[in-house]
């Protein structure tokens, strides 16, 4: 049997810039085309267009190009899928301005386009960019190109943790990294890349710039290589995306093979019988008349299998057989090819009631695996429970082709994992893929029923994730979060970590961020002046870019705004009980609320002239004064304790005598007190 995996061949971008190119071949008379570099990563493909009059031309060449485009032969460059270097798009785009007759288009894939963006977006000196991918390859040339300061490539998430081990992050310790990857880049390796960077920076941004044809790509050839003997993975030589396919297919299948024309087959040393499953991969770069070629030389191969194979049976084949005979205790079937097979009750079914002649009769057909043969007096004995069983078992294999959902149980924790039930079957599921957290107990979910998905067949093991399931489901739920976003919606979250900067809440599996100058109306060095992790606060949406995934969130209201508490409680001619907080030359500042100072002017201390205010006050004493002035704009009051000495003079000189002088001995006691101090 030969499959083809569905997402193989030209991806969107490849076939965007093939689909331009050759619809631009002999449309205009004496019009010469060039491709800026080679257009994809297959030479086959390549050396077809040249047998088509387009030429490669490299950057150097473009200037005289140009020079050389006129009315009757004008140039027109094709800029290659995988993108080219900032600086020589500036070149074309210059030679195009100066000369009318000299064109190009840009075939950059979107994809890449938009790593462009994000490396020209982030372009600060305070950033430092990381891309995964190969330094070498074209595309990750040209997206470096969009970064100005400075930035690190990596091939592999090895690679990035080895440069954290030697100390290379240290000098760029203070610099926000931003992350993303080569569209083709493999999915685990950019996962582990993540996971490592994340533990080094609590602040990185990170995009997920791998493609999602790449990603989906990686994903069929991994599941077609887990059922297949055989693995032919086709594409240029030069092509990452390609090699990349083939580690995954290596590593699931042996058996796996890389060609770039389907003559290479001849040269493979491999073995196949006509019950070989073989798989066929391919990279983005190749066309589909060279898979196609290659499953039809793959399909010719088979065909003579079976020609050399038709009509033998032997051990562990299943075959169909016509019932000649039935009783109670075994049932006899024409098979063909001269041999006759039995099935005895036992194993047809494990019901000891069950009446075979009730089930079955002549001319039934029943399928049915062999499992003893006699060659000399051609009789083979047969099992229907073994078939019966692998019909079931294919359920298990068709969910994990289709990415089917199942439900089952957990049946048992074994070393490694847990084993889940599902019907009859038992299906693995590894420590890491049970949402269980590292070195948890994974007994705690023994008895649960849970969604899992198959994601790998070995032979007659399933293996089987919780965790893609669960994340799926988170996924939806961040969609539903996202699609119901506006700002101004209020949340109650939990404080989930702290930086210098702000604090990180979580709002339910969507985390958003407090700036420190939004904790709190008055200056604070940290956040954890008022907040603290795993604390509930209600937050509100200040802002939010969904794409990014981003939102910026408000804690402080006009509720806790100390001047709003100020002006709520005292105006112009309130009295209050005020403390001293610092002294000047020029007068006191006392603090009315908490969040709010009022200046006591030095004319405004002391009904006489006095000195400094420190004189007569001193920091920490709380005293009385007047509210003289509001200034609502600035935010700025003015007090008195002067205006409150004036009104006990006053009201003193209106009192009785008796009581006038009694007034008048407190008000000398405290003019005393001040002339001494100044004296003194």
């Amino acid at each position: 049997m030969v499959e083809i995996a569905k997402a193989s061949g030209f991806c969107f971008g490849v076939k965007r810039a093939t689909d331009a190119l050759e619809g631009r071949i002999g449309k205009f008379k004496g019009e010469r085309l060039y491709t800026l570099g080679t257009l994809i990563h297959n030479n086959t493909y390549n050396k077809e267009l040249e047998e088509k009059g387009v030429k490669i031309a490299s950057i150097d060449d473009i200037e005289a190009l140009a020079g050389q485009a006129t009315a009757e032969a004008p140039v027109r460059v094709f800029v290659r899928a995988h993108g080219i270097p900032r600086e020589d798009e500036a070149v074309l785009r210059r030679c195009r301005e100066e000369n009318p007759y000299f064109d190009y288009e840009d075939c950059t894939c979107p994809f890449v386009k938009k790593i462009h963006k994000i490396a020209e977006e982030n372009s600060k000196e305070e950033n430092l960019f990381i891309l995964i991918g190969k330094a070498s390859h074209p595309e990750v040339v040209g997206i470096m190109s969009y970064f100005d300061y400075d930035k690190l490539t990596f091939e592999s998430s090895e690679a990035l943790q080895r440069a954290i081990d030697e100390g290379v992050f240290k000098k760029y310790k203070e610099k926000t990294p931003i992350m993303a990857a080569q569209t083709t880049q493999n999915l685990n390796e950019w996962k582990k890349s993540q996971e490592i960077l994340k533990k080094l920076y609590t602040n990185a941004l990170i995009f997920d710039t791998i493609c999602s044809v790449t990603e989906l790509r990686q994903t069929e050839a991994a599941e077609l290589s887990a059922r297949s003997d055989i693995m032919i993975v086709i594409g240029g030589t030069d092509s990452s995306n390609t090699a990349k396919l083939y580690d995954i297919c290596k590593k699931i299948c042996p058996e796996s093979y890389r060609i770039e024309r389907p003559d290479e087959i001849e040269e493979l040393n491999f073995i196949m019988s006509a019950h070989t499953r073989v798989g066929i991969a391919a990279g983005a770069s190749t066309p589909s008349g060279v898979i196609q070629e290659v499953h039809k030389t793959m399909s010719e191969i088979f065909e003579e299998l079976l020609e050399t194979s038709f009509k033998t049976i032997k051990q562990g084949d299943i075959v169909t057989g016509t019932v000649t005979n039935v009783t109670d205790t075994e049932i006899t079937l024409d098979l063909g090819a001269q041999v006759t097979g039995y099935i005895k009750a036992e194993q047809i079914t494990d019901d000891a009631s069950a009446k075979l002649t009730d089930m079955f009769k002549k001319g039934d057909e029943i399928e049915a695996r062999v499992t003893r043969l006699s060659d000399v007096d051609g009789i083979a004995e047969l099992s229907k429970k073994q078939v019966d069983a692998a019909k079931n078992w294919q359920k298990i294999v068709d969910a994990c082709e289709n990415g089917e959902i199942l439900c089952g149980k957990v049946v048992d924790a074994v070393k490694g994992g847990v084993t889940v039930a599902i019907g009859a079957n038992r299906v693995f599921v590894p420590a890491s893929h049970t949402g269980v957290p590292k070195d948890g107990d994974l007994a705690s979910i023994k008895g649960n029923e849970v969604k899992i998905k198959v994601i790998e067949i070995k032979g007659n093991r399933a293996i089987g994730s919780i965790r893609v399931v669960l994340r799926e489901e988170r996924r939806a739920k961040e969609e539903a979060f996202w699609a119901s976003m506006e700002e101004g919606k209020v949340f109650t979250g939990v404080v989930k970590s702290l930086t210098s900067y702000g604090a990180f809440v979580d709002l339910g599996g969507v985390d958003g961020m407090v700036h420190k100058t939004e904790l709190s109306w008055t200056p604070i060095s940290t956040p954890a002046a008022v907040v603290s992790v795993g604390q509930e606060i209600t937050v509100f949406v200040k802002s939010f870019d969904a794409e990014k995934k981003r939102i910026s969130l408000g804690y402080k209201t006009d509720a806790t705004n100390p001047w709003y508490i100020f002006t709520g409680k005292y105006g112009v001619g309130d009295v209050a009980s005020v403390k001293i907080v610092s002294l000047m030359p020029f007068g006191a500042f006392a603090e009315i609320v908490d969040g709010v100072d009022g200046l006591i002017h030095i004319s405004q201390i002391a009904q006489q002239k006095i000195g400094k205010p420190a004189d007569v006050l001193e920091v920490g004493q709380v005293v009385d004064a007047k509210i003289i002035a509001i200034d609502e704009e600035n935010q700025k009051v003015s007090l008195s304790i002067r205006a409150l000495l004036d009104e006990a003079q006053a009201e003193a000189e209106a009192m009785p005598e008796e009581y006038a002088e009694e007034a008048a001995e407190a008000t000398e006691e405290y003019a005393e007190e001040a002339t001494e101090a100044t004296e003194e």
